[in-house]
């Protein structure tokens, strides 16, 4: 088929006729056939190339056989299945799409080689869906307004050691607060960790504030976005907004709340505040919001959904893609090459579980981007990579397999003594040393302490995974 320039409708009721003025309108070839005379007689009147035909006849294959497409549309199930019958045993190279009213019909044309099913009650129930959604998004956008409005400064304060779906979300609430002439200020806790995380803020030169460098009472407005993976709620005054992909754990109200679950990523929702507010996307923002979703997502691997397609495509246009490549591939420092190297070399490997510990490190954010690289050995769905620097065991997890929630994991084995931040794919812990801490002094007792902390943290591990720990230190890969 060297292209789809001709179009051919058996059946033409409501459903039919629609498509076949929107294809006139566009100037393509169409012949419309149906068995109803009267029907017929009036597609003439309006000018289409309308023929009498029962669909259902085996010599329907003779009057579309010069097609490309051919759309059967009768609300006839019977009629429908037995044109598809006869067109798809001739074996001609032709696009078919046809209409079905039940799934049960749906799968019995699936099986013949239908290339396109239609069901009108599911179209009509998402068309009415989407206009639901428009809607709502519309009064939420005006009520989020207000809230911006009713102040002349906002703090937006982010997850706890930021990735790069909530950094992205909240420059484009930092955006949309601009435009409405407030001051807005983006505030985080913990660090900036991984260094394709640095390089997403530096590239983009994106301003973050330290939470210990600000107070938050001198803002009229604070806003929380995608907060609630940082765990309990520890700020010193409530929120006034909160825009979030899951419910964060507060006992008060704030003035505005947006959460949803059904959307995977806070860039996406941003994304349509942004066309709501019909903002001029600049590119910076364009790209920030387009590198979170794709980094939430695992570039569309993920948790994807329609809503996040959709806002990539609207924001890909705006984006700085040569920027958005040197994101995606920072360059390793020293140390972090070298904590990878003492990762892979101590690994203990139950199935396709990974926990092993990295020793002594100084640059702690080393432990995070060890864990992300882990993942790509061959086999491995699941990492864990601890570290102790500052007196303290940092222990940072990640996971692709979807039957494990790995910041649970996390809870389940360090919840009773350490503070766990994270998500299903991403987590981290950091547990004080506690007991271990006196040992710390000489090399030989450093010695001792990692083969403590190395018993204790890997059988913890394991056993949250529902595997029996390997506690002798041994590789098992």
């Amino acid at each position: 088929m060297s292209s789809m320039s001709t179009y051919a409708i058996l059946g033409c009721g409501s459903v039919g006729h629609t498509v076949a003025e929107e294809l006139d309108t566009a100037g393509k070839d169409v012949v419309i056939l149906d068995q109803d005379e009267g029907r017929v007689e009036a597609l003439r009147d309006q000018d289409l190339d309308a023929r009498r035909a029962d669909i259902a006849d085996d010599a329907i294959v003779d009057l579309v056989g010069d097609r490309d497409v051919i759309l059967v549309m009768s609300s006839d199930d019977d009629a429908n299945k037995a044109a598809v019958q006869n067109i798809k045993a001739e074996g001609r190279e032709q696009f078919v799409i046809v209409r079905a009213s039940d799934p049960v019909t749906a799968d019995e044309l699936t099986s013949i080689g239908v290339d396109v099913i239609i069901n009108p009650s599911a179209v009509i129930a998402d068309s009415a869906l989407r206009a639901l959604e428009t809607g709502e998004l519309e009064y939420r956008a005006v009520e989020l307004g207000n809230v911006i409005e009713s102040g002349a400064t906002l703090a937006i304060v982010v997850s706890k050691s930021p990735d790069p779906d909530s950094i992205a979300a909240a420059t484009a609430l930092k955006a949309i607060a601009e435009a409405s002439g407030v001051e807005a200020q983006i505030i985080y806790e913990g660090d900036i960790g991984h260094e394709e995380n640095r390089a997403f803020v530096n590239l983009l030169d994106i301003a973050l504030s330290p939470a210990e460098e600000v107070e938050l009472d001198a803002f009229d407005n604070l806003a929380l976005v995608e907060y609630a993976m940082s765990g309990e709620y520890g700020l010193d005054r409530e929120p006034d907004i909160v825009i979030d992909t899951r419910d964060p754990e507060m006992e008060f109200e704030p003035t505005f709340v947006d959460v949803r679950a059904s959307i995977s990523s806070a860039s996406t929702m941003l994304t349509k505040y942004v066309q709501e507010f019909d903002l001029s996307l600049t590119e910076e923002v364009a790209t920030s919001l387009l590198y979170g979703i794709r980094a939430e997502t695992l570039d569309f691997k993920r948790d994807t959904t329609a809503a996040d397609l959709r806002a990539a495509a609207y924001l890909y246009p705006f984006a700085d893609h040569d920027t958005l490549e040197q994101v995606e591939s920072p360059s390793l420092s020293p140390e972090t090459l070298e904590v990878l190297a003492d990762a892979i070399r101590n690994r203990d490997v139950q199935g396709a579980h990974l926990v092993t510990n990295a020793g002594f490190v100084r640059d702690r954010e080393a432990i995070s981007q060890a864990a992300q690289q882990l993942l790509n050995l061959e086999g491995i769905t699941t990492t864990a990579v601890f570290a102790i620097a500052d007196e303290t065991i940092h222990l940072s997890a990640r996971s692709k397999d979807l039957r494990i929630n790995i910041g649970d994991v996390l809870i389940d084995a360090f919840g009773d003594m350490g503070d766990v931040v994270g998500h299903a794919t991403d987590a981290t812990v950091e547990i004080p040393l506690g007991i271990f801490t006196g040992l710390s002094g000489s090399n030989d007792s450093r010695e001792v302490l990692m083969n403590l902390v190395e018993e204790a943290v890997r059988s913890r591990v394991f056993e949250a995974m529902g595997l029996e720990g390997s506690t002798d230190g041994t590789n098992s890969s």
